[in-house]
């Protein structure tokens, strides 16, 4: 699974929805774009799976629409997801942060667990940014991005220390308006 199964469920838990309101609603939320080649066969999983039912709604002089619904199944699965973490998806940001972004939905424990997938993930990153700097030699503009990107991830793993501690702290349950 990945971060758009992730931002479908999660937009899901605040109310059903037809597929162009979901759509519209994730973009508005988190910039990302969703085309209907990528939502509809999510959607279509995940009403295999379980974890989303469909109802159509009759609409006056045109076709009816089908508005989806999380269900239990499909927010046992959102929780699964947001608090597993691949070392494969810990090296992508878009998927790190899209977890980060809903750690009020997990325990201390499961973000601890999170941050620290994405802190090996960003260890390995290092290593590899390291040796690709010093095999470099004399190529300036080269020297000059890979040094950038071991920066960016030193940072990275600075800001995570401090995630780490507010991590820490149980906050009340989100509602299904994530407030």
């Amino acid at each position: 699974m990945s971060y758009v199964e992730i931002l479908i469920l999660r937009n899901l838990t605040r109310r059903p929805a037809h597929g162009y309101e979901l759509r519209k609603r994730v973009e508005a939320v988190t910039g990302v774009i969703l085309n209907n080649n990528s939502l509809y066969p999510a959607l279509r999983r995940f009403e295999e799976a379980g974890a989303v039912s469909k109802t159509a709604q009759a609409q006056a002089g045109r076709p009816s629409r089908v508005v989806y619904e999380l269900t239990d199944v499909g927010r046992d699965l959102l929780h699964d997801m947001l608090a597993d973490l691949p070392p494969e998806q810990a090296e992508d940001d878009t998927e790190f942060l899209t977890r980060l972004g809903q750690f009020a939905l997990l325990s201390p424990a499961e973000r601890r667990d999170v941050l620290a997938a994405r802190d090996t993930a960003l260890g390995t990153r290092l290593e590899r940014l390291t040796s690709l700097q010093q095999r470099s030699g004399t190529e300036r503009w080269s020297a000059l991005v890979t040094a950038e990107l071991i920066s960016a991830a030193q940072r990275e793993r600075a800001w995570l220390a401090t995630l780490r501690k507010q991590a820490a702290v149980q906050e009340p349950a989100a509602d299904a308006d994530g407030k």
